[in-house]
């Protein structure tokens, strides 16, 4: 009670400072609720000088100023100072947009914004529209069947944690809830759950965020996109085309969809992917899988960039594996809408043709293979015309005429030893003859006997890859018709094999090989960033394609 009586006397002074009458008097009822405004107005009419002259021993002032001091720093779980959490996954202030992802044994809940998910996702985009939106309205009691979206500052401190019905303007709060799930997708197509790729779904209701579902859940929905959304149209229909990588059990295959997932919404709202940094096999799969899903929800052009960053980082290494997997990482750069990748891969791709033709049109649309044939018919017209000027080569004699059979046998036969020697291996070999089948004897009784004989089975011309050629040309020396190659051609005709001779016969011979080397030039550029080195890095193929800024199909 004396304590009580002390307090009392203490805010009575405090009463007594304040200036304005609207203010002592909100004090006044402030008092009055704790049962003691009889005595504060008695302090209240006493003098300044009278009121201070209550005095209390030392030890009881310390007290009573200690706990004050501790009292404003006191904080209790729920209270006035207590703020939810309103940052990445789970924005329980601002988040209006709640999504659940069940994978691997696991739920992972992600509580965010549909303004950000509209703006970097064709698939928010649609369906979060006034057309397709299944978003459900808080009612007024704080919604039992939702969590509310709490904005600081924009009520009083005693509804702090209770849920928002409205904002400022009057209109209800609106909640969209997605699932990932497998067997909406399934039951659709037919087949297997577990074959089919699992995708969001939107649902009517939402369970709480904090445990349960407080409501029946509704069907789910399919999300089909209005008209106007022409990429995500393209992005639905390719889904039955992507090829994700197959973990060796379904346990990893679950792990690997929630990390994706995850990887997906942290790059909507600018944190780095979770991807490896020191493997780049495995950098490879994670990188793919996250295209493809970004792909899914048309979100490549916000997931696109952080790929192509982060795979740029292996450098060598990166070089290194387009040049093992060139048709892989072309998909990969066109995905990514990586200028450096996707050229890499093109200049192999290119360099290769016909190899892995059918990996490349299962996997990656008709405008990218568009630019592999126009890249590949340059490569073939400057080959071309190349060829026919190897084949024109000639030696002269010292008057500077032609060399023939006439003037100088043994140059003119330099000559037509390397135009056999590159005839035979810039031309295709011919068809192997198939065995005719023995002629049956025709019985009229016998209907099959009447019938005609089957037709040949079409047989495709095979095709040289001249790249190698033209390397063993451009190297010239002794990389082609090396000197006992050409002993052994003199020695057909024992009379003109001697040590002059064969001397001589070297010497047109390396001529002819200079020449060569010189007019091979322009196919022996190399475009990639990988370094081939002196014998071009065991590649058998040319890389001298150059990629421009028009040849990047996401350009147009």
């Amino acid at each position: 009670m004396l304590a009580t009586e002390r307090g009392c006397i203490y805010l009575g002074y405090r009463i007594t400072r304040v200036q304005s009458e609207a203010q002592r008097q909100k004090a006044l009822a402030c008092l009055s609720e704790t049962g003691h405004a009889h005595m504060v107005s008695h302090s209240v009419v006493e003098p300044l000088d009278h009121t201070l002259a209550v005095k209390r021993p030392s030890s009881v002032s310390s007290r009573a100023s200690t706990s004050r001091r501790h009292r404003q720093h006191r904080s209790h779980h729920g209270g006035s100072s207590y703020q939810p959490q309103n940052e990445f996954p789970i924005f329980s202030q601002t988040g209006d947009v709640d999504i659940v992802i069940r994978a691997g044994g696991k739920e992972q809940r992600y509580l965010l914004h549909r303004l950000i998910l509209a703006q970097c996702s064709g698939f928010f985009e649609a369906s979060t529209s006034q057309q397709w939106s299944r978003a459900t309205a808080l009612d007024q009691d704080g919604g039992a069947q939702e969590l509310a979206v709490i904005r600081e500052g924009e009520r009083r401190e005693q509804d702090v944690g209770r849920p928002r019905s409205a904002d400022k303007t009057g209109n209800p709060t609106m909640r969209w809830h997605y699932e990932l799930d497998r067997t909406d997708r399934a039951d659709e197509n037919g087949g297997d759950a577990e074959d089919r790729i699992p995708m969001l779904v939107q649902r009517a209701t939402a369970p709480s965020l904090f445990g349960g579902d407080s409501a029946s859940r509704a069907p789910a929905v399919r999300n089909k996109p209005p008209a106007s959304h022409a990429s995500f149209f393209r992005s639905m229909a390719n889904l039955s085309a992507l090829q994700v990588s197959n973990p060796n059990t379904p346990q990893e295959l679950e792990n690997d969809t929630s990390r994706d997932y995850d990887n997906l919404f942290r790059t909507f709202y600018n944190y780095p992917p979770t991807l490896d940094a020191t493997n780049i096999a495995n950098a490879y799969v994670q990188c793919k899988s996250l295209l493809n899903l970004a792909d899914m929800y048309d979100a490549l052009e916000v997931v696109g960039p952080r790929v192509d960053h982060h795979l740029l980082q292996f450098q060598g290494r990166l070089w290194k594996q387009i040049a093992k997997y060139p048709p892989s990482y072309l998909k990969i750069g066109y995905l990514a809408r990586s200028k450096v990748i996707f050229s890499e891969a093109l200049v192999h791709v290119v360099g290769q043709w016909p190899s892995g033709i059918n990996q490349i049109r299962s996997q990656l649309p008709e405008q990218v293979l568009e630019v592999i044939e126009d890249k590949v018919d340059e490569l073939e017209e400057m080959k071309t015309k190349i060829e026919g000027r190897l084949f024109r080569l000639t030696l002269t004699t010292p008057r500077g005429e032609r060399v023939t059979p006439s003037n100088s046998y043994l140059s003119w036969t330099a000559v037509s030893l390397f135009r056999q020697w590159l005839a035979e291996n810039t031309t295709p070999p011919p068809p192997i003859a198939t065995p005719k089948e023995p002629s049956r004897q025709t019985d009229p009784r016998n209907p099959a006997a009447r019938m005609p004989p089957p037709l040949p089975p079409a047989t495709v011309p095979p095709t040289v890859n001249t790249g190698r050629i033209y390397r063993l040309l451009g190297a010239g020396g002794s990389s082609y018709l090396p000197r006992e190659e050409l002993k052994r051609f003199l020695k057909i005709r024992p009379e003109d094999y001697n040590r002059d001779t064969v001397r001589k016969f070297e010497q047109r011979m390396d001529e002819m090989k200079l020449m060569a080397r010189e007019i091979t030039k322009p196919l022996m550029r190399n475009y990639l960033e990988l370094d081939l080195g002196r014998d071009a890095g065991g590649l058998g193929y040319l890389t001298c394609t150059r990629v421009e800024e028009r040849d990047f199909p996401w350009q147009y």
